[in-house]
C-alpha cells in the first residue's frame, strides 16, 4: 500500500478563541495590513467592526471585503483580489464562500494575475501566496483545510482553483460563531459535511491517511448533529460538528468527493442552490444505487455509524435527515428546468472528476435516472 498525505494547517479549536485573532494575525511575521473577507450578513451584525478595532489595537491596518452574498462570483474574487493588494495577511471569516474568496484572493493579490488565469488548473498558483487565516463560522464545507476552491466563472458555470498554495497557514475553530445558524442551514451545512468525510472514505481514491480524517468526521458529525439542529445553543454538539466539518475538509483535499457532489455541482450550474441540500438530496438519491457495489470500504463506513453493514447506510441516512427536518424540495428557480437539463450539467466536463471518482461506474444511463429523480422532487423552497 502506498499514499500521500497533504499537508494539514495549524488548527486551533476552542470556544471564545476568535477574541484571540487579532493577536494570532500579530503573530506572523511582518504584518502591517490584513484584508478581511467577511459576507455582508455577518459584518452588519458588527462582527468585522470588533474585529477591525482589535486589529488597530495589534498595530495592523484593517482592510474590508464584505460586498458578496451566496455562491462565490468572479466578481467577487477580482473585487476582494484587488483590496488585498499590498496586504501582509487575508483573513478569512465565514461559511465556505467567504473562505473560498479569500484563499484565491491571497494568490492573486499576490501574482497580480486574474483569478480565471488559474482556473481549472490552467496555470500554476504563485508560489508565495499572502499569509491566510481561515475561521469557518458554519460547519459544512471544511474550505478552512482544503486546497479547492469553487466560485461560478463568467459564464455562471461552478469552476474550481486548486492547489496546495491557496491552502490556510491557521484555522481557527470556534464553536461560538456556529450559535446563531439557523436550524435548517445547520443541518444542510452538517449533511455536506458527513457527506463529504463519507466520499472521501469510499471513493477509487480513498485511502488509510484520508481514512483516519474521514472516520472520525463521520462519527462526530453523525453523533451530534441532530442535537446540533434541535438545541442550537448546545455548544458541545456544534463543536463536534464543526470539528467534524474541518476533519472532513481535511479528508476531501486528499481523496476528493464523488457522485452526490457531481449532483450538487450540476443542480448549481441550473440555478442558485444551497450546496448542503443539493447534496445531501444527491447523496440520498445515489446512495442505494451506490451501497449495492458492496465494497470493504463502504462495510467500514457503514460499520463506524454503528451499522451492520452497507446494505443499511440508505435507511440510516433517510432516517438523520428525516430528524434534522430536511424538506426534499429544491428552489423555485428549478421550475423552468427539466431532468436533461440536469443531466447535461452532470456530464459537462468539470464535473467529470466526481463522476470518475465514484466507485461504482457512472454510466449515461444512471445520470439520466438520478437527474430525473433529483428534478421530481417539488420545487416550493
Amino acid at each position: 500500500m502506498q499514499f500521500q498525505t497533504s499537508s494539514v494547517p495549524d488548527i486551533r479549536f476552542g470556544s471564545g478563541l476568535f477574541g484571540d485573532l487579532a493577536s494570532a494575525a500579530k503573530g506572523f511575521e511582518d504584518v502591517a495590513i490584513a484584508t478581511v473577507v467577511m459576507d455582508g450578513f455577518l459584518a452588519s451584525t458588527g462582527l468585522a467592526a470588533a474585529l477591525a478595532d482589535e486589529l488597530v489595537a495589534a498595530g495592523i491596518e484593517p482592510r474590508l471585503y464584505c460586498d458578496f452574498s451566496g455562491e462565490p462570483k468572479l466578481a467577487h474574487l477580482r473585487a476582494a483580489s484587488e483590496l488585498a493588494k499590498g496586504s501582509d495577511l487575508v483573513i478569512g471569516i465565514g461559511g465556505g464562500s467567504a473562505l473560498d474568496i479569500a484563499k484565491i484572493a491571497a494568490c492573486c493579490a499576490a501574482s497580480g494575475e486574474d483569478p480565471m488565469h488559474y482556473a481549472l488548473a490552467a496555470n500554476p498558483l504563485p508560489r508565495n501566496p499572502l499569509k491566510k487565516i481561515m475561521v469557518p463560522t458554519t460547519a459544512g464545507t471544511g474550505s478552512e483545510t482544503s486546497a479547492t476552491n469553487i466560485f461560478a466563472g463568467p459564464e455562471g458555470k461552478k469552476l474550481w482553483i486548486w492547489g496546495g498554495e491557496t491552502k490556510a497557514d491557521l484555522v481557527i475553530l470556534d464553536p461560538d460563531l456556529t450559535i446563531s445558524l439557523p436550524p435548517h442551514l445547520t443541518a444542510w451545512c452538517g449533511l455536506d459535511a458527513l457527506i463529504h468525510a463519507f466520499e472521501a472514505a469510499t471513493n477509487r481514491n480513498t485511502h488509510a491517511g484520508a481514512k483516519l480524517y474521514a472516520h472520525e468526521a463521520m462519527r462526530l458529525v453523525a453523533g451530534s448533529l441532530e442535537t446540533a439542529v434541535k438545541a442550537p445553543g448546545n455548544l458541545d454538539a456544534r463543536g463536534k460538528v464543526l470539528l467534524g466539518s474541518c476533519y472532513a475538509g481535511i479528508a476531501i483535499d486528499n481523496c476528493g468527493t464523488a457522485v452526490a457532489h457531481n449532483i450538487s455541482h450540476a443542480l448549481a450550474g441550473l440555478a442558485p442552490v444551497h450546496h448542503g441540500l443539493a447534496t445531501a438530496l444527491g447523496f440520498e438519491a445515489t446512495l442505494s444505487w451506490l451501497c449495492d457495489v458492496d465494497t470493504p470500504d463502504l462495510n467500514d463506513a457503514a460499520h463506524v455509524l454503528g451499522l451492520a453493514d452497507a446494505q443499511a447506510l440508505p435507511g440510516f441516512v433517510t432516517d438523520l435527515m428525516d430528524r434534522c427536518g430536511v424538506k426534499r424540495a429544491l428552489p423555485k428557480a428549478f421550475d423552468v428546468f427539466s431532468a436533461s437539463d440536469l443531466a447535461a450539467e452532470m456530464r459537462a466536463p468539470e464535473n467529470q472528476p466526481m463522476r470518475r471518482s465514484t466507485v461504482r461506474e457512472v454510466s449515461d444511463a444512471d445520470i439520466d435516472t438520478f437527474a430525473t429523480t433529483i428534478m421530481a422532487l417539488p420545487k416550493t423552497l
